[in-house]
Order: structure tokens, then sequence, then C-alpha cells
């Protein structure tokens, strides 16, 4: 069965004296066209296993780029050009579906990138290549939406990204219509009853029978291991000798992948809102119920301040308003301008999307005033939509469909009903608001088709070069704890922390002190002292 309800949880993150080795450079432009293209490492299917010359011999046919399909979630129009004129160009990369078989069937991956721009007196060093997250989130249609946060960057890089396998316009995963997933979100979630569990649970089943339906060949082949095996034939083809790599959320357990399978290719690396690899799903799950009510706490703490807000003068108080509003709201959804009701799920889904960033917190306030004066759900609605990724015209992305089969791809856990029933009251304990439905998250791989891989990611990295870990301590959903304990799964000194004393899922573009600290380590190998905070 699939997650219940609609609050799956997007993962949408050294040592001083110890300088990250210089990467091979070369003068922009050589690898286009004219001058000697340098060597670069021999890709392969697993570290010592040649992939063939038909993948690694590749030349992607760089062009325009087309509108983002509705996949990839596409609210937007073609990216065009930069800010300063250099264009987006978008290409596709072949890649095995199984990598057991290198020399059998491909899938096309969605690839774009906007190339580096030196300066006078700069040297462009390769291409950087970004993961937004998820699992789920569409590369090619993120990055130019998040490329000002990168300017300095693009100056000595490629800027490059794609869409991981069974995402967006790469082998995408499908499951429901755009129909029956508005049917699936509004069904409740967190059941109260038998009949409302056999109601939930036979949704589930359905989705669960369209993903296989649709996507049957690729579901087994979308763990992150092959996605981590892709970026190192996307490096090779890239030609760069290292991949010099920026992962957020997901993607730096992405990143930590590849640095355990090719720590003798990872150049430069920046992993932004640190997944904790030591978890299994449960563990995970309860961290990340704490991590989400610490998140709110603070939201309601600072709102507490504003005579005007909607959730009281004190955190105690405003727990309470919001969890009277989410109990009203499983008796009797409100109506919205869109047709559609707001649920207790959905609301508590925008709730959440409102987490990821300080910035949103106004957006929250202005949401539940509405809830509580108007009696109406346009603005959580609006908030639940943006979350899913469901567009003004009510298509959704691929997000979510890639998420649980890439999630259950990788984990071999398997919870039942009575898993999630006995593990209730200490995830109630952990968060009055998001428990309930976090736990009734457990069972979203139950009966998955394809069996997972592990308990949890390897990401021992022997050998690899410095890796720059950047924690959040007031990130809702990959808390601040599993930065230090991705440092130690990396191994010696390859794991560097950087500590941002913030809010938000992410802290790169949002603190100057990290931004400028990351660059500084991007472009000059200018390696932190372990544990540098950023305030």
């Amino acid at each position: 069965m699939a997650a219940l309800g609609a609050c799956g949880v997007l993962l949408t993150a050294l040592y001083a004296g110890s300088p990250a080795p210089a990467p091979a450079t070369r003068p922009a432009g050589a690898h286009e066209g004219g001058g000697v293209e340098p060597p670069t490492t021999p890709a392969s299917a697993s570290p010592g296993t040649p992939l063939p010359q038909s993948l690694t011999g590749q030349k992607p046919d760089w062009k325009s780029c087309p509108a983002p399909t509705t996949l990839q979630g596409a609210d937007a129009g073609a990216p065009g050009k930069l800010p300063d004129g250099t264009p987006w160009e978008c290409a596709t990369l072949k890649v095995p579906l199984y990598y057991a078989d290198p020399g059998g069937d491909t899938i096309d991956l969605a690839l774009i990138r906007a190339k580096a721009r030196p300066e006078d007196g700069q040297t462009r060093i390769g291409s950087l290549v970004f993961n937004f997250g998820g699992p789920g989130a569409s590369g090619v249609s993120a990055l130019p939406q998040f490329v000002k946060d990168y300017r300095e960057l693009h100056a000595r890089y490629d800027l490059v990204s794609f869409d991981p396998r069974g995402v967006g316009a790469s082998a995408p995963v499908r499951c429901l219509n755009d129909k029956d997933t508005d049917a699936y979100y509004q069904t409740d979630g967190t059941p109260d009853n038998g009949k409302e569990l056999k109601t939930a649970l036979a949704l589930a089943d359905k989705y669960v029978a369209a993903c296989e339906k649709n996507s049957g060949k690729v579901l087994p082949h979308v763990a992150t291991t092959n996605a981590a095996r892709d970026m190192d034939l996307l490096r090779h083809v890239l030609g760069d000798d290292k991949l010099h790599y920026f992962g957020t959320s997901y993607g730096t357990e992405l990143g930590g992948v590849y640095a355990h399978l090719f720590p003798q290719n990872m150049g430069r690396a920046v992993f932004d809102a640190v997944a904790d690899p030591t978890q299994d799903d449960a563990q995970e799950l309860l961290a990340q119920t704490k991590g989400f009510q610490l998140a709110l706490d603070n939201y309601l703490e600072d709102c507490a301040w504003d005579p005007g807000c909607p959730t009281a003068s004190s955190v105690e108080e405003g727990r309470k308003k919001i969890t009277d509003l989410l109990k009203r709201l499983d008796a009797r959804p409100l109506p919205t301008d869109d047709g559609r009701k707001l649920t207790q799920d959905m609301a508590e889904a925008g709730i959440s999307q409102t987490l990821y960033s300080q910035d949103s917190w106004p957006y929250l306030t202005q949401a539940l005033q509405e809830a509580e004066q108007e009696k109406t759900g346009n603005t959580l609605l609006a908030l639940f939509d943006l979350y899913v990724e469901r567009d003004s015209n009510g298509h959704y992305s691929n997000l979510f469909p890639a998420l649980t089969a890439i999630s259950c791809a990788d984990s071999k856990q398997r919870y039942t009903v009575d898993d999630v029933k006995a593990k209730l009251p200490e995830f109630r304990k952990a968060s009055p608001v998001f428990g309930e439905s976090m736990a009734w998250g457990l069972i979203g791989c139950t009966d998955w088709p394809v069996k997972g891989e592990a308990r949890d990611p390897q990401v021992a990295a022997e050998g690899s070069p410095p890796i720059l870990l950047v924690g959040t301590t007031g990130d809702p959903a990959t808390p601040y704890e599993g930065t230090r304990r991705m440092a130690d799964e990396l191994g010696g000194d390859v794991g560097v922390e950087l500590i941002y004393q913030g809010q938000g899922h992410g802290a790169y573009g949002t603190s100057s002190c990290v931004t400028n600290t990351v660059n500084a380590y991007l472009l000059d190998g200018k390696v932190p002292k372990d544990g540098t905070v950023c305030e």
C-alpha cells in the first residue's frame, strides 16, 4: 500500500589546514570543440566494471530548452537565458536500465546546463552537478528557478542538473491520473475507525496497482545506487575527471552513496540539509516528526510577539489552536473557491510547506487567519498544491510517485498496520500536530512490488576528498543531528561540518555566512574548520 494521506515528507542542505585538492581545470569551451579534450576517469557500472563505449562515448546534443513537462512541474515557460545572457541548454543521456546488464536496455535522462562564463583572469573549473532532493525533484525544472543563488559559482562552473531516473522526463514513474490523485488526497490518511481504515487501504492498494501497471518496467531500477552510477556516467560524458557536486536534502544521500561507490572520482562536494544515513525508516520518520514540530514551535514563538497572531500568545496555546483546527477539519473539511474540500491531511501538508523556509511563515499566518476568521481554506489549499506540485490546470508532477518508488527501492523495511498502531503513542508524543500522519507513513512501502535494497544507505567514503556538510539547527525535514552522523559515516577526514544556527530546510542562499563559506570552498578549495558556526 502507498502512504496514507497527503503528508509524505520531502527530503523539496573539517579539519583546519586540510585543503581540498585542486580539481583539473581547462579553458572554457575546450570540451565543446576546438583544442584537446582532457582525459577523464572512465565511467563504470560499479567500481571496476566498465561500461560499453556506446555509453561512455556519448556526446550530448545540447539544444535550447523547451518548457518543462507536466511531470517536471510545469507552471513555467521555457527557461530561456540567465540574466547575464547565458542560454540554458538541454540534452539527454543514455544510461543502462539495469547496471548488471550494461549492454542491454537503456533509458534517457533529461539534462540541463548553463555553461560557465569566466571573467578576466578566471579559469573554468568544470561542471557542478546539482540534485535538489525529494527524492523525486526535477533538476531540469529546479535549476533555472534557483540559479540566482549560484551566480558567483556560474563564473567558473558549468551549472548542470538532471532528472534522476524515474523523475520528470527521465523514464518517469507514473501512477494515478490527475482525477484519481485528487480523490487519493481527499481520503482520510489518519483513520479513526475500521471503516476509514478499510477505505484508505483500498485506495492505497489502487495506487500501488496503478504504479505497477504504468511503470512496472522501471520500478525495480530506480534505487539511489543506480542514480549514483548514472552520475558517474554523466561526469565522464561531461568531460570531467572529478564529479563536483551540490546536493540538497535527499541529494545529500545521493551524494553520499556516490562517494561510497566512487570515492576516487569525487571532487569538491557540498551537502546542504544533510540526511541522516544511520536511521531506519521508523527512526527517520520519528526524527522528522520532531523536526517539523520544532519548526512549528519556532514559528509559534515568533508569531506570539504579534498582537494579531492567529495562534495566540504562547507556543502552548498555538499548538492547541492548530490541533483544534485539524480536528474540526477531520470532521468537516473547509470549502474552497476551487471546489475541492480542504481536509485535515491537506491542511497539515500545507502547514508543513511553510516550515521549509522562514520566509514562508507569513503565508502560514495568512492561512490560519483565513481558516479561523473566514472559514475557508483557499490559502492552505494553495500551500498544499505547492507541496504536492499540482499546477494551475489541476495536473500533478510525478514528484510523489517518484518519491515512493525511489524510497521503496532503497529501503527493505516493510511495516504493518499493527506496527503503526504500536508506534502511534510515540509519534503523538513527538508531535501533537504531525505525529499521527507521520506514523501512518510507515506503511508507505508495505505492499510495494519491488524489494528494497538495504536498511540504510552505505556512505563510507575512504579516499574521498573533503565534503562540506551544512546542517541547520532548525531544519524540519533533515534534523540537524543527522549532519554529524553523516560526517561520522563518511569516515576519516572526509566530512567537514558547517553549522547554521537558523531556520529552514537548507542554508545556502539564506545565510550569507554559509553562502560565502561554501563559495570559498567550491571556487578556491578553502576548507573551513570542522564545526564552524554561522549565525
